[in-house]
């Protein structure tokens, strides 16, 4: 009787684990797929950045202000 609470109890264990397993898994797919940003190219470059990071002037997209002066100059 007591071997087979012990298995009882272990498999109320194993799925509460699992349960808790696939709550944090979906909760960082959650959190990465906001996190996704479009890339955009520095014209003078070419170097690949995060849109956010990117300045833009005069319709074109730079990668800092030394290549925006650059491009103008």
């Amino acid at each position: 009787m007591t071997k087979l609470l012990f298995f009882i109890l272990l498999g109320v264990v194993a799925v509460a684990w699992f349960k808790s397993q696939g709550r944090s898994r979906q909760s960082l797919d959650r959190r990465s797929k906001q996190e996704v940003e479009d890339m955009v190219r520095c014209h003078v470059c070419g170097i690949n950045l995060p849109r956010s990071e990117a300045i833009l002037s005069r319709g074109r997209i730079y990668c800092c202000d030394d290549h925006r002066h650059q491009d103008q100059g």
